[in-house]
């Protein structure tokens, strides 16, 4: 390890917005801002702020004191071309942006009156995402009681009920991560009234349900509710949960052409590399590897060892992803005419809990949509997928006592 580290030194920079002119060397941004699409405006007493960026990212947003500001983190965003926001605000003195700390930037505008937030939310769509902050007229009062409040974690994690204590495998049941997709402000495809993240938080709380009666299962959603949980986020939930698998679950839908069943995904080879990097960039080091503590490590090191972890965890990928099709297909459930893809998700990146993506079906097939709303279709389904797992789980096993 230390012959390794030795190979790079990382020198973390990046002022904390103290000043009015913030660099942003170094920021490998997840999303970008429109400039053209957003705006700064006097809304009454109060003021809005809509930010147009590239695609949903977590973020964060409060007020400080002394002087009176505005304070939007975002994990990330490219601030490059902020100045060309357009301004009408007789209530902003200054707007400054930049990086916070690696994987983190941050927007402040300074205040000319203590303005509360009234709300604050983002909007998600084809063309990516705005967040949209709307302040109420000046409250001194309630504006330094809120400015008073303590920080928010820059990475807080939905807390599922009952995590479980990690285990290694074969030491207690298998652990799987359920991942519905989407939620909250990303509602994901919808046909019919129905959307995506609706449909996919009933199945796999249905699923859940189903492992959970085997007691050669524990199952742990990595969402409860119609909430948004950023796709990083997901992972870490994973990790703290010691998930010995991961099932993320979709239904998608296509502008054209027809495409019916299911599909499950794995990681591309070719995005496996950019995985490693992006996921030593961005993500919190100890979520990265079970059992190795990577928060000293530079991204050459972390790089390496999630190459090594990835290699091996390939296999047990591809068997998890052999054991999901031959379940569902032998159960008599209908599967794209290319059961088994890969992609380049960025719920797929994790090297060492063997992850899939599986897409139940098509929004855009009346078919597919009818099947999702059946109870009776569901039910057969997560007991296919319960198949799958434990014909899995069993061979993954075999495997394991065999050695290297």
């Amino acid at each position: 390890m230390r012959w390794l580290a030795a190979l790079l030194v990382w020198v973390l920079a990046g002022p904390v917005l103290a000043g009015p002119v913030l660099a942003q060397d170094g920021l490998s941004a997840l999303a970008r801002l429109d400039a053209g699409a957003s705006s700064v405006r006097d809304a009454g007493a109060g003021l809005e702020l809509r930010l147009a960026i590239s695609q949903p990212v977590p973020w964060r947003v409060r007020v400080l004191d002394q002087p009176p500001r505005l304070v939007l983190d975002f994990r990330e965003v490219d601030w490059t071309n902020h100045a060309a926001i357009s301004r009408s605000a007789s209530q902003v003195k200054d707007m400054r942006a930049g990086l916070l700390t690696p994987g983190w930037s941050r927007l402040v505008l300074e205040l000319a009156a203590p303005l509360p937030v009234e709300t604050a939310e983002m909007q998600t769509g084809d063309a990516g995402a705005t967040v949209v902050v709307r302040l109420g007229a000046a409250d001194p009062a309630r504006f330094a009681e809120a400015a008073a409040g303590p920080e928010p974690a820059l990475w807080a994690l939905p807390k599922p009920a009952d995590l479980p204590k990690p285990q290694p495998p074969g030491a207690g049941p298998l652990v799987v991560v359920l991942a519905p997709g989407h939620g909250g402000s990303d509602p994901g495809a919808e046909r019919a009234g129905q959307p995506e993240a609706d449909l996919m938080l009933t199945f796999a709380r249905e699923l859940k349900e189903q492992l959970a009666r085997d007691s050669r299962f524990l199952p742990v959603l990595t969402r409860e509710e119609d909430v948004f949980v950023p796709l990083e986020t997901r992972l870490s939930i994973a990790r703290a949960a010691g998930g010995h698998v991961f099932v993320s679950l979709h239904a998608d839908a296509l502008a054209e052409g027809e495409a019916v069943g299911a599909t499950v995904y794995t990681l591309a080879d070719e995005a496996s590399d950019e995985a490693s990097a992006t996921l030593a960039e961005r993500h919190d080091r100890a979520d990265l590897l079970a059992g190795v503590d990577l928060t000293e490590q530079d991204d050459l090191v972390a790089v390496v060892l999630m190459d090594m972890a990835r290699t091996e965890t390939r296999p047990r990928i591809d068997a998890l992803a052999a054991a999901l099709e031959t379940a569902i297909t032998g159960a008599g459930l209908t599967m794209h005419r290319h059961p088994r893809q890969e992609a380049g998700f960025s719920v797929l990146k994790s090297p060492d809990i063997p992850s899939v993506l599986l897409e139940l079906g098509f929004l855009s097939s009346e078919r597919d949509l009818t099947r999702l709303t059946d109870p009776a279709w569901r039910a057969k389904m997560a007991d296919a997928v319960l198949s799958g797992l434990d014909a899995w789980a069993a061979q993954d096993e075999a495997r394991r006592s065999l050695g290297p």
